[in-house]
């Protein structure tokens, strides 16, 4: 199959995507400030930069996108037609460094957590993964 778009098109569209404060971050952000934790932002000095870090509990959360992170079973975690060979090696490279980030996190005693951008979609569903990450964080309510 080939790309409907032009090099120009196609690299403006990427560009487009962000890496922190997306729209699930955002909604985790506002489900879990919601129940009363607080948190720090896009973890700079930590392994991986997790997307919120709850220092009081040692822990972190990743927000991961289900197509760039390949959330297991996830209708949006396909594999283009085009360019296939690129997308696979790609795809598993960013798999493979999430690996290495939650094993240097553990390493240094911190818990790694993930919420994947499809259960994040809704605001119901961000409240409801807030609420299980919060109670794998800390089973004392905030």
């Amino acid at each position: 199959m080939v790309d409907s778009l032009t090099p120009a098109q196609r690299s403006e569209r990427m560009s487009r995507i962000r890496s922190s404060n997306t729209r699930p971050e955002l909604a985790l952000r506002k489900a879990l400030h919601r129940l009363g934790f607080r948190y720090r932002l896009h973890g700079r000095d930590l392994p991986g930069k997790p997307d919120i870090v709850l220092p009081k509990y040692r822990a972190a959360i990743f927000v991961h996108g289900c197509f760039w992170h390949r959330h297991a079973g996830c209708k949006v975690a396909t594999t283009p037609k085009s360019n296939t060979q690129f997308w696979i090696e790609k795809f598993d490279r960013n798999v493979r460094r999430d690996q290495i980030a939650i094993e240097r996190l553990e390493a240094l005693g911190w818990r790694a957590l993930i919420a994947w951008e499809c259960e994040l979609d809704t605001p119901t569903k961000a409240a409801a993964k807030a609420i299980e990450l919060g109670e794998l964080v800390s089973p004392i309510s905030p």
